[in-house]
């Protein structure tokens, strides 16, 4: 039987390399379709592994506390009543840390986003930038907050309102292109400010450019500056394997503090990375899910093409199969020939589909650094899935070849 099997597909092969130009034709929906398959499993690991790296770089025992609910929210306006909510202030952070004995440690941040904000110097501006006013231990308790030269801010900036910032690892070289800004001036809006270290910027990120655009000065600086700025957010840090208890007490705290009814909604948002992670996945499974039907389609169409090939084939040959009849072929054998003609057909397809994949995602690797690969799973299922279309939509061609009478088939022209 493996011998027989090994003959009709050598010979399957063969009508394939006889027509190269009409295979190829033939198979490039079936290419197209599970070339989207693996193109997107790959995009989908890649992204996957960025935002992983970027939920790491917060840390993996932390929860971000804001007025607003975090995640996708359809764009345009927030709804009325997360517009309405009472901005959160130092002193909910402040209790939060008295009243949460599993939280291990708290940071509070300022921003001001309603102004647009630059900081420029005689070589250089760097606009849109990230600007915050942060507490001593922000670099403790955001894991993604390294000092990669000079010095964090210190207890003693905050409490004297010193006028000193931190840049991010790319604002720095397009304001200071000629060596290190450790001990240079900046102006921020107007303002000078004495550079006093440089913040890493955060392994996997991702965002608007791929940049690390923060700007950091001390908490208090930032309101002494800014006194109309209102909007605080709060980072806290579980002790170990303590974080589910950590986010309950903190929202337990915030509610009496907020006057929350006992029935009523948070008026709040506490999320956790591993929350993030979570909405990712859902956001990716409903891409692939459209995606994965539109390639269905692909495949459907690919798969027709397949059969009327393989119909005009079996039409074509028809004297063939009356001759193989004739000298002893059975029926299963024909069914066969066609049968793992069509697969080896679209297999060929998958196979080229695998390749031009590889390809494009190794050039994206390439030119933009990008982490993504082919999975391996991804790439055996296009491959089985190939293969299943032409088992799938052979099965009428080989049927009505093995049908053909041998006399009849004989006498065809």
């Amino acid at each position: 039987m493996a011998q027989q099997h090994g003959e009709n597909l050598k010979q399957a092969m063969d009508t394939l390399r006889a027509h190269k130009l009409r295979s190829f034709l033939t198979v490039f929906g079936v290419v197209l379709g599970v070339s989207v398959i693996m193109l997107v499993a790959a995009l989908i690991t890649g992204f996957d592994q960025q935002v992983q790296e970027s939920i790491k770089q917060y840390g993996a025992d932390t929860a971000f506390i804001s007025r607003f609910d975090q995640g996708p929210h359809g764009g345009g306006r927030r709804p009325k009543d997360e517009r309405e909510r009472k901005p959160l202030t130092l002193e909910d952070g402040e209790a939060i840390k008295e009243l949460s004995p599993a939280v291990k440690d708290l940071t509070v941040f300022i921003t001001w986003w309603e102004q647009p904000h630059s900081v420029r110097t005689k070589d250089g501006e760097v606009s849109s930038i990230d600007y915050r006013g942060v507490q001593p231990n922000f670099g403790q308790v955001y894991a993604n907050a390294a000092t990669l030269a000079g010095r964090f801010i210190s207890e003693g900036d905050d409490l004297h309102r010193e006028k000193v910032v931190m840049l991010g690892e790319n604002a720095a070289p397009v304001l200071f292109p000629n060596g290190s800004p450790v001990g240079k001036d900046v102006m921020i809006d107007g303002s000078a400010f004495l550079v006093i270290g440089v913040v890493e910027k955060p392994k996997g990120m991702f965002g608007q450019d791929d940049e690390d655009r923060r700007i950091l000065i001390p908490y208090n600086t930032f309101r002494k500056i800014y006194p109309g700025a209102y909007e605080n957010s709060i980072r806290l840090q579980a002790y170990p394997n303590m974080l589910d208890q950590a986010v309950d007490q903190a929202t337990e705290v915030l509610r009496r503090r907020r006057n929350v009814p006992y029935d009523g909604k948070n008026s709040f948002s506490i999320q956790t990375s591993q929350q993030i992670v979570e909405q990712f996945h859902s956001i990716l499974g409903m891409v692939a899910l459209a995606t994965f039907v539109l390639s269905g389609i692909g495949l459907l169409i690919g798969g027709v093409g397949v059969m009327n090939i393989m119909l005009v084939s079996v039409t074509e040959r028809t004297r063939e199969i009356g001759i193989r009849k004739a000298i002893g072929a059975k029926s299963g054998d024909i069914t066969w020939q066609f049968l793992l003609e069509a697969m080896a057909l679209t297999g060929v397809g998958g196979v080229l589909a695998l390749l031009l994949v590889n390809g494009l995602v190794l050039l994206v690797r390439v030119s933009l650094k990008w982490p993504g690969s082919v999975p391996a799973w991804a790439a055996l299922t296009g491959i089985v899935v190939s293969v299943s279309v032409g088992l799938v939509f052979g099965v009428w061609p080989a049927m009505k070849a093995s049908k053909l009478d041998p006399v009849e088939a004989l006498r065809y022209e």
